[in-house]
Parts: C-alpha cells; sequence; structure tokens
C-alpha cells in the first residue's frame, strides 16, 4: 500500500483492532504551527514539522518518570485530548510563592496553583508544610505533581503507590519523621484544596498525559485472565474501553474541535495572557480500493499539544478504515490533495510527472527490464 502525504505536515499509517477483533487502516496527520504573538494573527505552519511519535516518550525514566508524549498511532479516540508541556510565569516577572495557571479552549477551562518549593517538616509529634519559597519560571508536570511512591520500607511488598500519579512527590503512607522530614512537596494544587496531610486523597494536577498505569486507564484496558489466555489471545477482551487511549485526564477530554476556537493562556507565557484561534483546517484523507472504489473522508482533530515554553502547539487528525480481510484491500491513501493535474492524469490512466525531468525518467519496471541478469 502506498501513502502520498500532499499536505506539508507529518502522515503515517498503521493497522489497529477492534474490541471486535477487526482490524483497522489507521491513517494519522500531525501539524505543527508557530504560536501568534498577535491574537488577530493566524497560526502557521511550523517550518521544522514534529515527526510522528512511534513509542511513548517520558521525561525521565521510562515507566518511572512523567510521560512528555503518547505514540501517535492509537487506533482512535472517543474524544479530543488537549495537553499542554510548560511552565508557570510570575506576573510581570516578580518573584511569587504563588501563581494560578489557566488554559482555555474554546468553552472547555482548567486551572490551578503553582506553587514554590516546600518541603515536609515532621518530627516526633507533627508535621507540617515549609514555606514557600519564591519563583519567577516553574515548570508544570506530574513529576511536581502530588503523587509518587513510598519506598521508605525495605521490603518492596511494603511500598506504596499513589494510584493517580505514580510519577509525582508528597505522599508519604509512612509518616514518621525520619521518612519524611525535609522531603519534597508537589508545585502544583487543586485550587482550594491546599495540601496538608501526607497520606491525603488530593487530585495531581498538570497538564500533561497520564502514564498508561495510572488510574483510571488500567481499568479501561480490559480483564486480561486465564479465561482470555485461554480463549481470546491475541485479540483485545471484551470489556476493553477505548477510552483507554486517551492520554490526558478526564477532565482534559473535549468534543472534537471544527477549528476557529480560542485558545487561551494564563500565567503561562512571559507575556502573562496569551490568546489565539485553532486553525480552520480540514485534512482530507482518500482512500482507494482495489475494487476501483474511492473513499474520503475528514479525519477528526483529537489531540491538541500546547508547548509555549517552545513557541509551538501540534494537532493531530485521525481516522480509520475497517477491513473486511487485510491491508492489501487498500491500493492508496491520500493525505490531503493532490494538484488537480494528478486528479486529471489518474482519471485518465496515466502517470503524472511535475516536470519534464520526471518524464524522462524511466519508471520503475522499465529500470528493472533493463538490469543485466547476475
Amino acid at each position: 500500500m502506498q501513502l502520498l502525504n500532499a499536505t506539508k505536515m507529518q502522515a503515517g499509517y498503521t493497522l489497529g483492532l477492534q474490541p471486535d477483533g477487526r482490524e483497522l487502516l489507521v491513517v494519522v496527520v500531525k501539524g505543527t504551527f508557530t504560536i501568534p504573538k498577535d491574537e488577530k494573527q493566524e497560526p502557521k505552519l511550523a517550518p521544522e514539522q514534529v515527526p510522528l511519535v512511534t513509542a511513548d516518550v517520558f521525561t525521565g525514566e521510562p515507566g518511572f518518570s512523567a510521560p512528555l508524549y503518547e505514540s501517535d498511532y492509537a487506533p482512535h479516540k472517543p474524544k479530543c485530548d488537549v495537553l499542554l508541556n510548560g511552565s508557570a510565569y510570575a506576573p510581570g516577572g516578580k518573584p511569587v510563592e504563588r501563581v494560578t495557571v489557566s488554559l482555555r479552549v474554546g468553552s472547555w477551562s482548567k486551572s490551578f496553583d503553582v506553587v514554590g518549593n516546600r518541603v515536609w517538616q515532621a518530627g516526633a509529634l507533627y508535621i507540617a508544610v515549609s514555606k514557600p519559597e519564591l519563583f519567577t519560571v516553574m515548570p508544570i508536570s506530574y513529576n511536581n505533581a502530588w503523587g509518587g511512591i513510598d519506598k521508605s520500607q525495605e521490603d518492596p511488598a511494603k511500598h506504596h503507590y499513589y494510584p493517580l500519579n505514580h510519577a509525582g512527590v508528597g505522599y508519604h503512607e509512612y509518616t514518621s519523621g525520619k521518612y519524611m522530614d525535609g522531603k519534597p512537596l508537589p508545585n502544583t494544587e487543586e485550587r482550594g484544596n491546599k495540601i496538608s496531610s501526607p497520606k491525603g486523597k488530593y487530585r495531581p494536577m498538570a497538564f500533561g498525559p497520564i502514564g498508561r498505569a495510572w488510574e483510571p486507564r488500567p481499568k479501561l484496558a480490559g480483564t486480561y485472565d486465564k479465561k482470555w489466555l485461554d480463549n481470546v489471545f491475541p485479540f483485545l477482551p471484551a470489556d476493553f474501553k477505548e477510552e483507554y487511549y486517551q492520554a490526558g485526564p478526564l477532565d482534559q477530554q473535549i468534543d472534537y474541535p471544527k477549528g476557529g476556537e480560542t485558545i487561551e493562556l494564563i500565567n503561562l507565557t512571559l507575556s502573562g495572557r496569551l490568546a489565539f484561534k485553532l486553525p480552520n483546517l480540514n485534512v482530507p484523507v482518500e482512500f482507494s480500493l482495489r475494487d476501483g472504489q474511492y473513499r474520503e473522508v475528514i479525519p477528526v482533530r483529537d489531540t491538541i499539544i500546547l508547548e509555549p515554553d517552545q513557541g509551538r502547539f501540534l494537532i493531530t487528525w485521525r481516522t480509520s478504515l475497517p477491513l473486511r480481510r487485510n491491508l492489501f484491500e487498500i491500493i492508496q491513501v491520500i493525505a490531503g490533495r493532490m494538484s488537480p493535474g494528478w486528479y486529471r492524469a489518474r482519471a485518465n490512466g496515466k502517470r503524472y510527472c511535475r516536470s519534464l525531468k520526471e518524464i524522462r525518467k524511466p519508471s520503475y519496471s522499465t529500470r528493472r527490464r533493463a538490469e543485466p541478469a547476475v
């Protein structure tokens, strides 16, 4: 099968699997755009396009640190993930102990507090939180959000994981002063819910993707027991939910945007407030079937990743075609639109050439015939 990319973005395909066992041809297009400095300006495609991610990328050691990017080849996302990798900025560049950050896309928004560095102060009879240090810029990540793993006991069987965030800090199941004193607290907090207890059930606050092993994702992945192993393997279990593919937490999953929605960042850039509109850009995908039919679809935007520290944002479009048997049913896939001349050549059964130089270039079959026998 041939993939023709007529966009100036990245495009790729893979095979996916539905829970009922049917295979899918999944086509993904990812565009990198520069963030405009003026709200009235249209975002433009960046000169350098970020490649498609084939395997999950972490901020540190895989599985023990916060995810940075998930694979772009999820078969289907029921909603759009809104993600942000970035930092909090003190208003006007003046050092502060605490600042509220906010992200808005259309009618959806999320905000929380970012706090300076703090530690637990723990003794035999007390537990307290130190005064926050001043900051002007603070990275936002699940690495410095509430959560973590309490490994204070030597016996691994006594280690405790905070189910919503294994990569964070601040959580302690064993609250003795010798285990806690001087240990860091998170730099993010839910608004109106200050952290005061090392065993508290606080919501980890960040804008990035959540780990595949963090709740609630494992429950969405289905049941992999002996019955599945004996009767269903290698297919997905019947209770698998496609919501598992959502990389963002529940409060960062929105309906598929149409384009033109306003994106607003508060205290997530040096300017304090930054706003622009999501590009009103559709990326058609055409499937050329072996039986001579053509099927054109408009993929959905199911992932938005904002990276204001790098002056860019990413949009991922995705679509899929259920296969009756296998991939050989599809001859060609076109992402975007080819030139009018290309379509005229196809309609007339001819090879399209963009220049005289291409006309003089021998075709693959001609080159094969010209090769001497060895």
